[in-house]
């Protein structure tokens, strides 16, 4: 066509005259029933293959470059995890990082990265090797017989080479073909799943013999739910489990008590802190030009005294957050001295010294429900979600039936955006149908638009999809879930679900559909034809395979283009990005900047559903465009092993959930097998042997696959779930020790509901703005009180203001720090200095991942060379590593507790109940095995006596009154320690000489 020419259709159109509307209507409509006409191939799939393979070469060079110089970004772990959980050191130079991928085994990856993160990479691996063996098989049978079968008549020489490598011009005996391929793959798949199911199997034994697994308490406990209001008590879960197991030992057992709204006031007292923190960071940026104004706020709504502030009028917002704060942990400190009073409610757990006794209980319950209670193997205490436990199986279910209704509505209201896409951006010959300027364009630059249709469209389409795992969390965080790992499993299955079908088959069949309707439509109407014959007369099945054959082309560059993203990942731009506009554009507070050197959580939902949806997509297509064979091949070789130097150095596993992930993995493949046969049948109806012999000999294969599913689950399950199933007769001589172990220990912050023993966070400010900070409080120094420091000290122990440069009684020259706060210096905005602090790594993987806690600026996270190592004073599932002498030296000893003097003067523990007494959750539960000599030599010194490095607390880097957080911003106790004492302490050691030793020994009414 001439380029001065005007298009066929827009002179029609001007022809016209006023039915230019009319005209646009008609081709949209036939846009509807076509949209993958005549698609720049030949470009698209090039462009897309070259600019994947050269911009991942480009991103591996920039981030090869770029890593030895920014290891807090690349390669954090190196820096915070502990000596067994640390990756392999890595060189200085460019290309060190490729080592430590190809040397280090699957055997130490459990060790270093856990067990989900090993599955994850050996679904991956198996993906890669999966996929290399198809994309063989189909090249050498599928591609051959294709190009050599294909009927030379129906084409034109305008067909692509594309198009004729499909079954599209194929018919009669050589299909044959289609019928041999499908059983190789099909038997391949069924190898490759059934030889990983074995070793994961295999990993989830080792898994269960480890040392971290036998000292965890989890391991060891059950979790009931469901519990009929008559058994609600210590006692009545002891009756259910007899009932079920009427030989076990003796457990020790415990009823979750009712915290009601507790957890409502922690979460708007974290709140409001961070909002105060926000609020300073910005009004206090520049110390020395304060902004002419002070910042103001709306009260919130949750405030109880909301009614009493003028209304749509804006407050102060560092007053108005201070006396917040203040009222909160007052009201924090009422309610967790109470909970004893309330009553028990519908879930508690049961502790048994031996782990293979709670696994066959747990094995023998697995389908049974005694008095409709329900019992399980109780998960890591980090991975319940509490909200949820106490729900009644009817609200359970109310919640389930809500969260698939709102699916269903976001999967039925995207089909229209989805039905955009696949007609514009997937051919853009069909916006120039209405665009005239873009159409010339199109025509005079081919390969150009080309190269656009073939990077834009699957790269837009990829970016629409990023926020949907966002929602489906959001919508399965109200599903009644009750573990973060059980939730990141729904997520996974109900975006599986929404790709598929909104992604691959409306995608796929709704220009086939609209053209079945329109014809239904058009013969009834104007040839007055039976609805039924009309039907009869339209041959869907041979327009759904014309519409597969036809839009195959977009999906093989849509998995080339896959090569970006993976690339992007390893070179974090978006991570580097986001801290630049963040830091220099915005006001972070310090706990934001703490925040952003943690190693991020790795969102394995997200990653499933995205290498699921492709392995579908791929398998549903193999047999029409063996290309997407060979494409996602590439795909799997080259993310294992970016995606296995991110999971080795950069992220971590927020909740680990020991491998379960594999299930569900292991069945959405089955589905996509399942689903490719589907394909292949619908390949022989249209393009098979007339008797249909093909066709029959593929019915099988659904079915076989899917007693190939039952097969593996009655083989490994078990096995995989539960360290032992059979029935071990009860052991008269461990019943002693297991009673010893009993009475010593005390176990309240593990099982216990996180609300009654969880730190309170304090306000963190920069240390720059340390002096300045008493000046935004002036004229409020005792709070309207009269009586000077001991007014301070009232009821929470708060004050607004606590004048830097007033002198203490009977002290002259000793200044008074800011009560309340914690000052943060600029060179300890670290997460090296908090990884052991519950607040901050309780999202990074903390606990196990970092170890005991070291000494702040130690060398990768290892231990001080000043003297031993800390024992991590954080909350963790596994058994503590702090002893000494028990009970006839043999039982588990808590360290000792002894009230704490806080700078302020009052002895409060509202930040660390004693919850053994108070609440009584789980106070009786059993105790963890005793840890093995070569780790206890590492908390006791050769008397038997703790040494002091074991009994000092984590380390923190405020330099004010706070002395690091052991205090809240109401000055209250977060947790007690015990007295130092310089008889004990190595005078040697990083902590002697630090604020936080001395502030112990403050008397009452003394301050720094």
């Amino acid at each position: 066509m001439d380029q001065g020419a005007e298009p066929s259709w827009l002179a029609a159109r001007q022809n016209a005259g006023g039915g230019a509307d009319k005209d646009a209507g008609q081709e949209l409509l036939k846009l509807l029933k076509n949209p993958f006409a005549n698609q720049l191939q030949g470009a698209s799939i090039y462009s897309a293959f070259a600019i994947s393979l050269g911009f991942t070469a480009a991103s591996t060079i920039f981030f090869s470059l770029l890593r030895p110089y920014h290891q807090a970004l690349y390669a954090p772990k190196l820096k915070h995890a502990d000596d067994k959980h640390a990756p392999p050191p890595l060189g200085k130079s460019p290309w060190a990082w490729f080592t430590p991928l190809w040397k280090t085994s699957e055997q130490n990856l459990v060790t270093l990265i856990g067990m989900d993160a090993t599955v994850f990479l050996r679904f991956v691996r198996m993906c890669r090797n999966m996929f290399l063996t198809l994309a063989l098989v189909a090249i050498c049978i599928l591609v051959p017989v294709n190009m050599t079968h294909y009927e030379e008549s129906i084409t034109t020489p305008d067909t692509q080479w594309f198009s004729k490598i499909t079954p599209e011009y194929v018919w009669g005996d050589a299909n044959w073909a289609q019928v041999i391929v499908a059983y190789l793959f099909n038997i391949i798949i069924a190898v490759y799943l059934w030889w990983n199911y074995r070793k994961i199997t295999q990993l989830r034994r080792t898994y269960f013999e480890s040392e971290e697994y036998q000292s965890s308490l989890h391991a060891r406990t059950l979790m009931l739910f469901d519990i009929p209001k008559q058994g609600r008590s210590d006692e009545g879960i002891a009756r259910m489990i007899d009932e079920i197991v009427p030989n076990s030992s003796f457990a020790r057992t415990a009823v979750a008590r009712n915290v009601k709204y507790l957890p409502d006031l922690i979460n708007q007292h974290d709140n409001a802190v961070r909002k105060l923190e926000k609020i300073l960071a910005k009004y206090l940026k520049d110390p020395n030009q304060l902004p002419p104004g002070r910042p103001t706020c709306r009260p919130s709504k949750k405030d109880r005294s909301y009614g009493s502030y003028p209304p749509k009028q804006r407050i102060d917002a560092i007053e108005y957050y201070t006396q917040r704060i203040r009222a909160l942990e007052v009201e924090i400190k009422e309610v967790r001295a109470s909970v004893d009073k309330r009553g028990s409610i519908a879930y508690g757990f049961a502790s048994y010294t031996d782990i293979v006794e709670a696994h066959n209980i747990a094995y023998a319950c697995r389908k049974k429900k005694p008095h409709g209670a329900t019992v399980r193997l109780a998960p890591r205490p980090n991975d319940i979600i509490w909200a949820n436990m106490p729900l009644t199986k009817a609200a359970r279910s109310r919640k389930s039936w809500i969260n698939a209704l709102w699916v269903t509505l976001l999967t039925f209201f995207w089909i229209a955006p989805n039905a955009m896409i696949a007609i514009f951006l997937v051919n853009l010959g069909n916006l120039g149908n209405f665009w005239d300027d873009f159409q010339r364009s199109l025509e005079s630059n081919t390969a150009v638009w080309g190269i656009v249709q073939g990077i834009a469209s699957p790269a837009i389409m990829s970016l629409v999809y990023l926020v949907l795992p966002m929602i489906f969390r959001k919508l399965a965080i109200k599903a009644g879930d009750k573990t973060k790992t059980g939730r990141e499993r729904h997520v996974l299955a109900k975006l599986f679900s929404f790709f598929v079908f909104n992604n691959l088959i409306v995608f796929t069949l709704f220009s086939v559909i609209w053209t079945f309707v329109a014809g239904v439509v058009d013969s009834t109407t104007k040839s007055k034809t039976d609805a039924w014959e009309a039907i009869k007369k339209q041959n869907i099945m041979d327009g759904i395979f014309l519409s597969l054959c036809n839009n195959s082309p977009f999906w093989v560059t849509y998995l080339l283009q896959r090569q970006l993203g993976a690339a992007v990942d390893l070179a974090q731009l978006w991570p580097l990005i986001y801290a630049f506009f963040q830091r220099k554009f915005s006001n972070p507070t310090p706990r934001e900047l703490i925040e952003w050197t943690a190693p991020p959580p790795f969102e394995y939902a997200s990653y499933y559903n995205y290498f699921l949806f492709y392995a579908t997509v791929t398998l549903c297509y193999a047999g029409i465009q063996p290309l997407v064979l060979p494409a996602t091949a590439l795909y799997f070789a080259i993310d294992y092993y970016l995606k296995k130097y991110l999971i080795l150095y950069r992220f971590v596993t927020k909740t680990e959930s020991g491998g379960v992930f594999w299930r569900v993995l292991f069945n959405r493949f089955i589905f996509a097998v399942m689903l490719s046969n589907l394909v292949v049948l619908l390949i022989l109806w249209n393009r098979g042997d007339g008797q249909m012999y093909q066709f029959y000999s593929v019915c099988p294969l659904p079915i076989l696959m899917f007693g190939f599913k039952f097969y593996c689950k009655n083989v490994f399950d078990a096995r995989m779930h539960y360290y032992s199933t059979r029935n071990v007769a009860k052991n008269p001589e461990a019943g002693l020790q297991k009673e010893d172990r009993q009475r010593s220990e005390r176990l309240a912050s593990r099982f216990g509901h996180p609300a009654l023993y969880k730190k309170l966070i304090t306000p963190m400010v920069h240390q720059k703005a340390q002096n300045l900070l008493p000046s935004v409080y002036s004229g409020r120094l005792t709070d309207g009180r009269e009586g000077g420091a001991d007014d301070l000290a009232s009821v929470s122990g708060y004050s607004d203001m606590y004048a830097l440069n007033k002198m203490q009684g009977g002290k002259p020259g000793k200044s008074a720090g800011m009560a309340g706060f914690e000052f943060v210096s600029e060179n300890q905005m670290d997460f090296e200095y908090y990884k052991n602090r519950a607040e901050f790594a309780e999202d990074h993987g903390g606990g196990e991942m970092y170890g005991r806690p070291t000494t702040p600026g130690s060398e990768s996270g290892r231990s001080s060379p000043f003297g031993p190592s800390r024992t991590n004073t954080g909350f963790s599932d596994t058994a503590y590593q702090s002893y000494r002498p028990g009970a006839n030296g043999r039982g588990f000893t808590p360290p000792p507790t002894l009230p704490e003097t806080s700078v302020m003067g009052a002895q409060n523990t509202m930040y660390s109940q004693d919850n053994g007494s108070s609440s009584g959750l789980v106070y009786n539960a059993q105790a963890p095995p005793m840890a093995p000599a070569h780790r206890r030599d590492e908390s006791l010194d050769r008397s038997g006596l703790v040494t002091p490095a074991s009994r000092s607390h984590s380390p923190g880097p405020s330099m004010g009154a706070l002395g690091g957080g052991p205090h809240g911003y109401s000055n209250l106790a977060q947790t007690e320690y015990p007295e130092a004492s310089p008889a004990n302490e190595d005078p040697a050691a990083y902590d002697y000489f630090r604020a936080g030793r001395r502030t112990s020994r403050l008397r009452p009414g003394q301050g720094w």
